[in-house]
């Protein structure tokens, strides 16, 4: 959901309350006569008009890559998900070190000499390792049998009066012998290491835990060990890396890269003081702002992200050279093929941890004391952003406490994200963003104010797509082995077509998953169509991040208790999943109207292929199927309900708003809580929650449009109009 992005303005819209429940004799009525034409959408204005003061930057239109490879570098980038290198293999294109001889080490005095010192203390590392006292200081002293690594060397002279001076430098030493440079070719490129003083102490560490007790990839998997030889390989082998360090920081590392380089990161913590100390908003790069199709003129185009990487971002990753043309204004409708494109310089870039596990190497964008919790204390909006960076790899890293998001991947032809973590970041724990063939994998995300999970806009190769540019269905990216926890939303799509969810836990958040057409500036795609969403477990999503004293602040307006909701997807599949333990309700449907996507209030829709403000009945909703899911029932067949199976109140394993006129929405062969199709529970009750996926299935309106009213438009979160935002009952 990208509500908090729009920022066309801070005072909420009305909110409409002009429908009507049509009541019978036993209460509502489920079906027929109910005619409101375009009565609940109303409510999305509120969260479409939401303020966003804690978001620090205006996004540009943006583009989706076309989908062919760029055969310009060798190997060509994109076209496919990378294939990651192995770390055993970043050896062989390494540098030569960069690194003095282990034996010995020369200090420089100079500048210390001639002065009436009383002593001279050298520390390594913050060890005192040598005191000289009073007399002729010589010209430098030499260290020997030092450690081997990146070593902080401090000099601290003590005048006779007492005063000091002060001067550090860092040095590195080599463990053992060096190693002779190998040449280097396009397609294996080079090999940079990123250390800190404590890596290899902090491996150790690592590798006694991992063998000992395990180490976690993500919480619902358990530990994992590994043996004695895996674990001497393992520190072998970043031996050998320390040997060739020759950067503290990540975004130096990156900046000295080119196409199919890697950066390797031994383990520390990075926190990239010269990115903190970049100006944000600098004035400098105010030239690079543009209008986006919002009229927003402040927009942040892809030349400010080139000239100006860490305005926004801890560290950047920019994939290419911004083209010779400005970008289009007004922004192009057809969103297929970024204009003016530049040539790859960052192409085919693989960033990766060393250590064990994503625990080893953090990058922390904010306050570094809160480890991986809050308070945030963010100081860049970004943590990783990767931008045109075609065929990127980003693997066993943690990332957490930006601003917006921990981890960014935008208009990006092939990107994998594998073994990673993020922890509260404000927004999101990943966007990826109008892109196509992507993978991400074998994660957790937990306290974002968003979602963990955000794969956006993807590329549109589903049942809508242009079979000119796309002349296959195929799926553009794939979320997998995956586990969000403790946000306010698990996963958030806003027209994020063609997506796979498989083999993922949504658990402990307000919301378990959401797919939706709030569309956002910069936003392509609309409606949001053919997602895949099986083989998952949506279960005890009841953390409510509405009440006082909550570690993470929402930022979206969601039903606390609620496994997974669709608000305007079409041709989305929902298929043999777990739902169990939602206190509210297992999982709902509804319809947007396209007016208020589109239109007054929204994108302009000369610039929003596919959006009709005048639509009746609307573009959303339609042919969605909800089959072979088990509801209110665990994998391992304790019953969990979802929620109390009371109609009046919505309290059930489905819920549909009936929207007037949308077709071919069906719900057939999952089974209750007892195992069988009769278990079940819905509102609207059985026989009108339809069970053929054609035309037969017609919403024909119902009283639960005045729960989106009222709830939707909320952004005060006030739980005396709208029930979502209490914590419901047990069932």
């Amino acid at each position: 959901m990208l509500w908090g992005l729009l920022e066309v303005g801070s005072e909420r819209s009305a909110i409409g309350r002009g429908s009507a429940v049509v009541s019978g004799p036993g209460g509502p009525a489920w079906s027929g006569g109910f005619r409101r034409g375009v009565t609940c959408a109303a409510a999305a204005v509120g969260c479409l008009l939401l303020p966003a003061s804690a978001w620090g930057h205006i996004e540009r239109a943006s583009y989706w890559p076309l989908p062919a490879p760029d055969c310009s570098v060798s190997p060509c980038a994109g076209g496919s998900v990378p294939t990651p290198r192995s770390l055993e293999s970043a050896v062989s294109t390494l540098g030569a070190p960069r690194c003095t001889t282990r034996r010995a080490l020369r200090v420089s005095l100079r500048g210390l000499r001639g002065r009436r010192l009383r002593t001279v203390t050298v520390y390594v590392n913050g060890r005192r390792v040598r005191r000289l006292r009073g007399g002729r200081v010589p010209r430098w002293i030499t260290l020997r049998r030092l450690p081997g690594g990146l070593l902080t060397v401090r000099v601290v002279a003590t005048r006779k009066g007492g005063r000091r001076i002060v001067r550090t430098r860092r040095y590195h030493t080599c463990v053992g012998p060096p190693h002779k440079r190998r040449a280097r070719t396009s397609a294996a490129g080079q090999t940079r290491v990123v250390c800190q003083p404590d890596s290899l102490a902090r491996l150790s560490r690592s590798i006694a835990d991992a063998e000992s007790a395990g180490y976690v990839v993500r919480p619902t998997q358990g530990p994992q060990r590994i043996g004695d030889a895996a674990g001497s390989a393992l520190l072998a082998l970043n031996r050998r890396l320390l040997d060739h360090c020759g950067f503290d920081s990540i975004q130096k590392a990156v900046d000295a890269s080119g196409n199919n380089d890697r950066v390797v990161i031994m383990p520390g913590v990075y926190t990239e003081p010269a990115s903190r100390a970049a100006p944000t908003h600098d004035p400098k790069c105010a030239p690079y702002t543009i209008t986006n199709d919002r009229n927003q003129t402040a927009a942040v185009s892809y030349a400010y992200q080139f000239h100006c990487p860490n305005d926004q971002n801890l560290i950047a990753v920019v994939g290419r050279q911004p083209g010779s043309k400005p970008p289009p204004q007004p922004p192009l409708e057809d969103r297929h093929g970024i204009p003016d494109i530049g040539p790859c310089i960052r192409c085919n870039l693989q960033i990766e941890g060393s250590g064990v596990s994503a625990d080893d190497v953090v990058v922390d964008a904010g306050r570094v004391e809160s480890g991986d919790h809050a308070p945030i204390g963010a100081v860049k909006d970004v943590g990783i952003r990767a931008d045109r960076a075609d065929g990127f790899v980003l693997r066993n890293v943690k990332v957490r406490h930006a601003g917006e998001h921990d981890i960014y991947v935008l208009e990006t032809n092939g990107y994998l994200l594998d073994h990673f973590k993020t922890f509260y970041g404000g927004e999101y724990g990943v966007l990826t963003f109008v892109e196509d063939h992507g993978l991400m994998q074998n994660c957790e995300a937990a306290g974002n104010g968003d979602s963990g999970l955000y794969p956006g806009a993807g590329a549109s190769t589903g049942k809508k797509r242009d079979t000119k540019i796309y002349p296959d269905f195929r799926y553009s990216q794939e979320i997998r082995d995956c586990d969000s926890h403790h946000n306010s939303g698990g996963y958030s799509g806003t027209d994020g077509n063609a997506t796979h969810i498989d083999h993922d836990n949504f658990y402990d958040n307000a919301l378990g998953f959401t797919t939706d057409v709030f569309t956002a500036s910069g936003h392509p795609g609309f409606p949001q169509d053919s997602d895949l969403i099986e083989d998952n477990n949506f279960y005890s999503n009841n953390f409510n991040p509405y009440v006082a004293g909550s570690d993470v602040v929402p930022s979206i307006p969601v039903p606390v208790g609620t496994g997974l909701w669709i608000a305007g997807g079409n041709d989305d599949v929902i298929r043999n999943n777990h739902f169990y333990d939602n206190w509210r309700r297992g999982m709902m449907i509804f319809a947007v109207p396209d007016q208020f996507v589109c239109g007054p209030a929204g994108v302009d829709p000369s610039l929003l292929a596919g959006c009709n403000p005048t639509a009746v009945p609307p573009s959303t909703s339609y042919r969605d199927q909800v089959y072979g899911n088990v509801m209110g029932r665990s994998p391992g067949g304790t019953v969990q309900p979802n929620g109390t199976g009371d109609v009046s109140t919505g309290r059930t394993d489905f819920w549909w708003d009936q929207y007037s006129g949308n077709t071919g929405n069906c719900w057939h062969d999952n089974l209750g809580k007892d195992g069988t199709a009769a278990g079940v529970t819905s509102t609207p009750p059985a026989p009108f929650l339809p069970s053929a996926c054609d035309s037969s299935s017609m919403g024909t309106g119902g009283p639960q449009e005045s729960e989106l009213a009222n709830c939707l438009g909320d952004i005060t979160f006030d739980t005396h109009s709208c029930p979502w935002f209490t914590t419901p009952s047990k069932p």
